[in-house]
Parts: structure tokens; C-alpha cells; sequence
């Protein structure tokens, strides 16, 4: 991701001032979508080892993720 992030942004600023090639175009395109996996795929991450309680302290997790998560 980090390693993306720097030309994903490059790309952005190239397009509002000079506009991009067909080639990078294309490049942008697949950084953008592999960037998107990795955040997505974090994101999934972080909600399997998440649980909700309510304000007594009582697990009140959906059942749906409580399965997902076993």
C-alpha cells in the first residue's frame, strides 16, 4: 500500500493538470483497484475481531458475525 499510494496520487495530480495517457490511464486504474482490495481486506480484517457492547457491558455482537467470527 504504501508503496502504491505515492504514483496512485502522482497519476491524480498528472490527470487535473495534463491529462494521462491511455497507458496510464489503465495503470491508474488497476493501482486504484489493488488499493482497494488492501483496504477492503483490512477493513474485513478489523470486523472479524470486533465485538459490540452495550453500555452495561453486555455482548450484544450479531449472531451473524458471532458466526462468522467462530
Amino acid at each position: 500500500m504504501i508503496a502504491t499510494l505515492p504514483r496512485i496520487n502522482e497519476l491524480a495530480r498528472k490527470k487535473v493538470n495534463q491529462g494521462l495517457t491511455a497507458q496510464e490511464q489503465q495503470e491508474q486504474k488497476q493501482l486504484r483497484e489493488e488499493y482497494l482490495q488492501m483496504i477492503r481486506g483490512s477493513m474485513e480484517a478489523t470486523l472479524l475481531t470486533t465485538t459490540v457492547q452495550d453500555p452495561e457491558g453486555n455482548d450484544v455482537t450479531p449472531d451473524k458475525l458471532k458466526n462468522i467470527q467462530s
